[in-house]
């Protein structure tokens, strides 16, 4: 069976991102591995970092497994990425080990610096998994992996490119419920960042009801967002991918292992 790996530069950008479609592959036998790049450590406005590294790490592992999904924990400071020669070696070890056939992750342009450096280091892998003298002590792929990037909204210096689209509309409340595992992004830091932290609710079933209301108006890709015939007809919620140049190309045959789930 296929294998996915999804490498997000916090805990929380893989569900974000592409918790349908991982609900869809996990179905489908197909083994998703979320990595995270950073320990989480500073996202909080009250948590120690000590605390809110363990903490994050049991969300995560938390969130995954309501999905079906594994983690890989990388562990390099929140806020502080770069694109270091030991971190491209840790991502190269981790596409061999995971034998990822298809890799997701953050596009080079983006807000958060993390998630810039995340993608560069991605890019610096890929192909070196395939070159026996780097990083020896792992076996090397027999064929360089698909590459891919999550959806983001930026245009500069070039709009997302939707090369995969997949129905997520029967799986929200799943995601949802992938993020809830995330109480200390969703519930604490992300609404004291807005502002809005007085308004989160207290009961538990609310606080959830609030984050779909959140996830569905902010973070979720509607169909009616791609460019007409893009998306698949009669679907309202979408998650998409576009595939990389620098890895393989996702051919017909390829596209029918990675997504069975498409026509």
């Amino acid at each position: 069976m296929p294998s996915v790996l999804i490498i997000g530069a916090h805990p929380d950008d893989a569900e974000v991102k592409g918790a349908g479609t991982t609900c869809r592959w996990v179905e489908h036998g197909i083994r998703v591995t979320f990595a995270i790049m950073t320990d989480g450590s500073a996202g909080h406005h009250q948590m120690s970092a000590n605390d809110l590294v363990a903490r994050r790490l049991a969300e995560a592992k938390e969130s995954a497994t309501r999905l079906g999904a594994a983690v890989e924990w990388l562990g390099y400071p929140d806020g502080l990425l770069v694109p270091s020669l030991e971190a491209r070696l840790d991502v190269i070890r981790l596409i061999r080990r995971t034998k990822a056939d298809l890799v997701l992750t953050h596009r080079p342009a983006d807000y958060h610096p993390d998630h810039r450096y995340t993608a560069q280091i991605v890019q610096d892998a890929a192909y070196m998994v395939t070159v026996p003298r780097i990083a020896p002590e792992v076996p090397i792929l027999k064929h360089n992996p698909i590459f891919g990037y999550f959806h983001d909204r930026f245009t500069k210096p070039t709009p997302f490119t939707p090369h995969v689209v997949v129905p997520v509309d029967d799986y929200v409340e799943r995601i949802v419920h992938s993020l809830d595992a995330h109480a200390s992004q969703f519930y604490e830091w992300l609404p004291h960042n807005m502002g809005i932290l007085n308004q989160i609710p207290t009961d538990p079933n609310a606080r959830q009801q609030q984050l779909k209301e959140w996830f569905v108006g902010r973070y979720c890709l509607k169909s009616s967002e791609l460019s007409p015939g893009s998306a698949p007809p009669k679907s309202s919620f979408v998650e998409a991918w576009e595939i990389s140049e620098y890895g393989s190309p996702l051919t017909p045959e390829s596209r029918r292992q990675l997504f069975p789930f498409l026509d």
